[in-house]
């Protein structure tokens, strides 16, 4: 197994979410290299589906593609928080929804060539209805589709948001081994 020794490194960039370093690596072959890492403090993402599949989603700009994408609740972890009591905290901020059952749909590194992120991810179920409460800066819209609808929209590229691909496949999955089936 191929192994990259950190050398040194040095922090270029200390952002409000993100600090960019750019590290000298040495490669099992003895070349030393240069790597650019992203740090992030790693988040959290839910999708919360009803009984009947309605999935509750949440339609926002997203800056860096100039553009709405739909995606499922999602929020990065404060310092020190877990992701368990983020993934309950980011649901009712950003639907109104609290779940009585949350399941761990696992980890996603989601730009492991380049960023520390680490994404949780959960399912969220037997859903009670709350008031939303968004950030000061999040201006979003919430959507209900059904679970077919959105694994139809993963596999035609409609949705692209890699979080929101990952979850919605792996909930469904889930959810088929349970013995659920979408009700017409």
């Amino acid at each position: 197994m191929a192994f990259e020794e950190r050398i040194d490194g040095e922090t270029l960039y200390r952002g409000v979410i993100v600090d960019v370093r750019l590290d000298h690596a040495r490669l099992v072959n003895g070349d030393v290299v240069r790597r650019e890492v992203v740090e992030h403090p790693g988040g959290v993402g839910v999708i919360p589906v009803e009984a009947d599949g309605t999935v509750w989603c949440v339609r926002q700009f997203r800056y860096p593609f100039s553009r709405e994408m739909l995606e499922i609740p999602a929020g990065k972890l404060e310092k020190g928080e877990k992701p368990l009591p983020a993934a309950v905290r980011e649901l009712a901020e950003e639907t109104g929804l609290s779940a009585g059952r949350m399941v761990y749909l696992g980890p996603c590194c989601t730009s492991p060539g380049f960023s520390t992120e680490v994404l949780h991810l959960y399912l969220a179920l037997e859903l009670r209805r709350g008031e939303a409460h968004p950030d000061e800066d999040e201006f979003l819209n919430v959507e209900k589709h059904s679970l077919e609808a959105l694994a139809e929209m993963v596999m035609s590229g409609e949705i692209d948001d890699g979080k929101t691909i990952i979850a919605v496949l792996k909930a469904r999955r889930y959810l088929e081994a349970e013995g659920w089936r979408e009700r017409s």
